[in-house]
């Protein structure tokens, strides 16, 4: 489960930044997680929520956005929501030649005092 690892890296860039800016507390975070990035958003979630005890996340409003898969066809050039890497083009059943949108992993913002 890389997802507690990957809780812990959030943990500690956030508190990274939080302290090159001088800041007292984090307020809130938000962070991308693509449902195609191989990263299980409720399992990352929990793993953030156990792990702020103690640290300057413990009492931030954490937002996790979920962003959708998109891919485009090759053959037709349609652009299509996609739920796995291997979802094919609903229109001429061909396989995506670019996965455009939902492999995102990253903390976008974050709001300190």
């Amino acid at each position: 489960m890389h997802e507690i690892s990957l809780a812990y890296e959030v943990i500690s860039l956030a508190s990274h930044e939080a302290g090159k800016n001088r800041a007292q507390s984090i307020k809130e975070i938000a962070i991308e997680v693509g449902d195609l990035s191989g990263v299980e958003s409720e399992a990352f979630g929990s793993a953030l929520g156990l792990l702020v005890k103690d640290t300057m996340l413990e009492t931030a409003v954490i937002n996790i956005i979920r962003i959708k898969g998109r891919g485009r066809c090759n053959s037709c050039n349609r652009e299509f929501e996609m739920n796995h890497r291997l979802d094919s083009c609903p229109d001429c059943n061909c396989f995506p030649s670019e996965i455009s949108g939902g492999k995102e992993f990253r903390v976008v913002s974050l709001l300190v005092e």
